[in-house]
């Protein structure tokens, strides 16, 4: 399995595969981005996971001979070595983690390719829409998406929309395979009943019965941070409060738009919050707003409905036709509507009574969204490009 880097949601999984009777795994890693301390420009500030990224699984550090380093941009991974390793060490098949915008897949792709070795791409694309730039990248996307997964046996993705939108690139159903975006789940339940919520919003001066909003990400234009305290404010809920977790470059602003509106003392800024401190943050707030227009999945709403904290995500939130049922399991909203959103969050907010619903719902929900559901994937996609091997050497 080629990873870009190491990803502290994707470690609980490479544990789970390495006990799998049927596999033995072998993780490569294009760089240790995350796991050293290195400055993160999303954030702005210098990260390093606080839990656990390698235990219990096989791995590899594969030389970086990039002159500029790092995950950000096409020629920050160059591992060479990738092609030496998969010519020297005859794997059954390849997985591809790394994605197509980096060099290192190419190596990677084209050394399995030359060794006849079958690859699995995984991808967590949901639309042809970038991130940035104009619609010049959604035409050249449509033009060749098509082509580069058409290279993979199977594509491997995170979500129902993933596997709708890899469809829609003309990709046979039996060559998707749905691989659920999942964190530790037993984890983060543990961690949230140790949390003593009385303490944390002491900390945060909240009061223990004030209705608190959360926003959980890094502070950058397309997650829309403004959104939600622009419908904070219009939502006008009595003694509620908006908290900020995360840091980036529109914190300024945010923080000089919260005295505009004189809501500067009911919003609170704690900054970047390492995984380990996440559990208190989410069971210590009661609603969980993501209101990005660029998020193919959005891991945080696995999180906070694991620690009892209500969803309510943007209608480009790849995690949203999953995990959230609105009314039921959630809240969904359509992206960039502020009155839609402060429809909700007054609905939420003064509802303490739905919100324990909602709750206990979600929870129920992600008993079926697990770990374990994403290594059942794995396996089957991986069996799926062997056995094809198989038919191929059979017929020759």
């Amino acid at each position: 399995m080629v990873a870009s880097h190491p990803v502290q949601y994707m470690s609980p999984v490479f544990r789970e595969l390495a006990q799998h009777p049927l596999l033995d795994v072998h993780v490569a890693y294009c760089s240790l981005h995350g796991a050293e301390p290195t400055r993160d420009p999303g954030f702005g500030v210098e990260v390093c996971w606080d839990v656990p990224l390698f235990d219990g699984y096989k791995w590899t550090e594969v030389r970086n001979c990039s002159p500029q380093p790092g995950p950000e941009h096409f020629w920050g991974l160059l591992n060479p070595a990738l092609w030496r390793m998969l010519r020297r060490d005859r794997y059954d098949a390849v997985v591809a983690f790394t994605g197509y915008a980096y060099a290192s897949f190419w190596i990677a792709m084209l050394g399995a390719k030359l060794g006849s070795i079958p690859i699995i791409f995984g991808t967590d694309a949901t639309r042809l829409h970038p991130r940035s730039g104009g619609g010049w990248k959604v035409f050249v996307k449509r033009l060749l998406l098509p082509r580069i997964f058409h290279l993979a046996r199977v594509v491997i993705v995170p979500s129902s929309a993933g596997v709708q939108f890899i469809r829609s690139l003309g990709i046979g159903n039996d060559r998707v395979v749905l691989t659920p975006y999942t964190v530790n789940n037993k984890w983060w339940m543990e961690q949230s009943q140790k949390v003593d919520r009385a303490a944390v919003r002491g900390r945060w001066g909240i009061p223990q019965n004030a209705p608190t909003a959360l926003f959980c990400a890094k502070l950058q234009s397309w997650k829309r941070p403004l959104d939600l305290l622009r419908a904070f404010v219009r939502a006008d809920v009595p003694e509620a409060y908006l908290v900020y977790a995360g840091d980036g470059p529109l914190k300024t602003e945010l923080e000089l738009e919260a005295r505009r509106q004189g809501v500067s003392e009911r919003v609170r800024f704690l900054g970047f919050v390492n995984q380990s401190g996440l559990p208190e943050v989410y069971r210590s707030s009661d609603l969980l707003v993501l209101p990005s227009e660029y998020e193919p999945f959005g891991v945080v709403v696995n999180e906070a409905m694991l620690c009892r904290c209500v969803v309510a995500a943007s209608d480009h939130v790849g995690a949203g036709p999953d995990l959230i049922r609105p009314g039921e399991t959630g809240f969904l909203f359509p992206c960039g509507d502020v009155d839609a959103l402060a429809k909700i969050l007054r609905q939420a907010l003064l509802s303490p009574e739905v919100l324990a619903d909602i709750r206990k719902a979600a929870l129920d929900r992600m008993q079926s969204w697990t770990i374990g559901d994403n290594v059942t994937g794995m396996v089957e996609a991986i069996s799926r490009a062997c056995s094809d091997t198989r038919d191929r050497v059979g017929a020759r």
